[in-house]
C-alpha cells in the first residue's frame, strides 16, 4: 500500500474541517444556527478546493447523498400532513385513559407508543407529538410530567435505533454502506428491544419516587377526537404500505427515498382537501440544508485525503482486533455524541470506514457499532439530541408559567437520569455485540 503524506491539502481541508465543527457544535454558546456553519464551511472547502485543484462543483454535487435529502423532505412533509388530523394526540390520551391512573403502566404504554413511533419517523417530531400531550395529561392528574417526558426523550431515542429511517445518522449510514431496511432491522433490532426494555425497567426507580404519587381521577382526561379520520387512516395505511416496500426495497430495486415518495404522492391524493404549500411549509428545510452542506463538506475533506490519511492511522488497532475497534468506536461514537451533535461526527466517520473497506477490511460491525453508539449515546446529556433539546425546553417554559422550579429538567438532572441509561444500554449492546459478533460481521452491501 502506498504511504500517504500529510500534505497542504490536507492540512487545509482538517482546518476548515475543525473550525466548521467547532462552530456547530458550540451553537447554543455563540447563537448562530449550525446550519449556517455547515454552508460557511461548505462553500469555504469548495473556494479552497477549486484552488487547490482538489475539489469542484461536480464533485461536491456527487458527494450528496440525495437518498438521504429526498428520504427526510418526503417523511417530514407526511408526519405535517398527519399531525393535524388529532390521530396522534387521540392516541396518546386514550393511552393515559387505560392506565386507569396507574402511573407506571401509563410511563410504559406512553414509552411503547413513542418507541413505536419512532421506528418509522424521527425521534423529534415524535416528542413534538407527545411532549405537550405528556404535561397535559401530567397536569390534569397532577403528576410530575417529568418522568413521562424525560422517558419520551430517552424510549424515542432508543426506538430510533432499530430502523434505517428511524434516525437520520442511521440514513446515513444505510445509504453509504448500501444496507437495506431488513438487514438493518434484523442486526439493530434485537439490541434495541434488550435495551428498550431494560430502559423501562431502570426508569421504574429511577422515578421511584414520582411513579408512587397519588394521582387525580384518571376519568377527568378528556379524550381527543381526531378531526380528520379520512385523512389519519389513510396515512396509516399509507405507512403500511411503505413498511413492506421498505422491507422489500432491494427486491424491487427501489431506493428508501422513492418509497417515501411514493406514500407521500398517495397521502397527496387520499387528502385532496389539505393544500400542498401548507404542507411543504413544514419541512424542516435548515435541516436539510445542513444535510446538504455537511455532505458537500465531508466530501472535500474526503477528496483531500485526509480522511483516508486518519483511516490509515487507526488501521493496526482494527487489524490487529475487530471486535476491540467496535466496541471502542460504539464507545467513543456514544460520548461524543453526547457531548455534541451525533450527526455531523457520522458523516466524518463513514468516509473512513468506507476507506477502511477498500483496504480489505471486514467493516460490517464498525457500521452497526457506529449506529448503535451514535444513536444510544444521545441519551447520555440533555444536548445528546435534538429531541432531548426539545424535552428539556418544553419542560423550563412549564416551570415558568407554573412558578415551579420542579418541573424543569435541568443538566444535572438529565446526568443523573440519563447518563445511567446511556451506560446500560452500552454495556448491553456492547455483551449483544461480543457474544454474537459472528452475526455482525456478515457482509451487509446489497443484502
Amino acid at each position: 500500500m502506498e504511504e500517504l503524506i500529510f500534505d497542504n491539502n490536507m492540512m487545509i481541508s482538517a482546518i476548515i474541517l475543525a473550525v466548521t465543527f467547532i462552530g456547530i457544535f458550540t451553537e447554543h454558546v455563540h447563537g448562530f444556527h449550525r446550519a449556517k456553519f455547515a454552508m460557511a464551511g461548505a462553500g469555504v472547502i469548495l473556494l479552497f478546493g477549486k484552488e487547490m485543484g482538489f475539489y469542484s462543483v461536480d464533485a461536491a454535487y456527487e458527494a450528496v447523498d440525495w437518498n438521504v435529502i429526498f428520504l427526510l423532505g418526503c417523511m417530514m412533509t407526511i408526519v405535517a400532513i398527519m399531525i393535524p388530523t388529532g390521530g396522534f394526540q387521540n392516541l396518546a390520551v386514550s393511552l393515559a385513559r387505560y392506565s386507569k391512573g396507574r402511573l407506571y403502566l401509563m410511563l410504559v404504554l406512553i414509552g411503547t407508543a413513542v418507541t413505536v413511533i419512532s421506528l418509522l419517523l424521527d425521534n423529534v417530531t415524535t416528542v413534538v407529538i407527545f411532549g405537550p400531550l405528556i404535561i397535559m395529561i401530567a397536569r390534569t392528574l397532577n403528576v410530575s410530567p417529568v418522568p413521562y417526558l424525560l422517558a419520551a426523550a430517552l424510549l424515542s431515542d432508543t426506538g430510533g435505533v432499530a430502523t434505517l429511517v428511524g434516525d437520520p445518522p442511521n440514513l446515513m449510514i444505510g445509504s453509504a454502506a448500501n444496507i437495506s431496511f431488513n438487514t438493518f432491522l434484523s442486526h439493530m433490532g434485537p439490541p434495541v428491544l434488550v435495551a428498550w426494555l431494560a430502559v423501562l425497567v431502570a426508569l421504574k426507580f429511577l422515578f421511584k419516587e414520582e411513579l408512587a404519587e397519588t394521582p387525580k381521577p384518571w376519568q377527568d382526561i378528556e379524550e381527543i377526537p381526531i378531526n380528520n379520520k379520512r385523512v389519519w387512516y389513510s396515512a396509516v395505511a399509507i405507512l403500511g404500505l411503505m413498511t413492506i416496500l421498505f422491507m422489500i426495497h432491494n427486491t424491487i430495486h427501489w431506493l428508501p427515498w422513492e418509497v417515501s415518495a411514493l406514500g407521500l404522492t398517495l397521502l397527496f391524493f387520499a387528502s385532496k382537501h389539505i393544500e400542498v404549500d401548507e404542507s411543504l411549509e413544514q419541512v424542516e428545510i435548515s435541516l436539510l440544508l445542513f444535510f446538504i452542506s455537511l455532505f458537500i463538506l465531508i466530501g472535500g475533506v474526503e477528496h483531500s485525503h485526509f480522511l483516508e490519511y486518519l483511516g490509515v492511522q487507526i488501521l493496526p488497532l482494527v487489524t490487529e482486533d475487530l471486535i476491540l475497534a467496535s466496541i471502542v468506536l460504539m464507545w467513543v461514537a456514544a460520548f461524543l455524541s453526547a457531548a455534541i451533535d451525533n450527526i455531523p461526527f457520522t458523516a466524518a466517520m463513514i468516509p473512513i470506514i468506507l476507506g477502511l473497506e477498500t483496504q480489505g477490511i471486514n467493516v460490517s460491525p464498525l457500521w452497526w457499532a457506529l449506529a448503535i453508539g451514535v444513536g444510544m449515546g444521545g441519551n447520555g446529556t440533555h444536548i445528546g439530541s435534538t429531541a432531548n433539546v426539545y424535552i428539556v425546553t418544553i419542560s423550563e417554559r412549564l416551570a415558568r408559567e407554573t412558578g415551579n422550579p420542579k418541573m424543569a429538567i435541568t443538566p444535572g438532572l438529565w446526568m443523573r437520569k440519563g447518563l445511567p441509561i446511556m451506560m446500560l444500554t452500552l454495556v448491553l449492546s456492547s455483551l449483544i455485540m461480543y457474544f454474537f459478533f459472528d452475526w455482525f460481521t456478515a457482509p451487509v452491501s446489497g443484502v
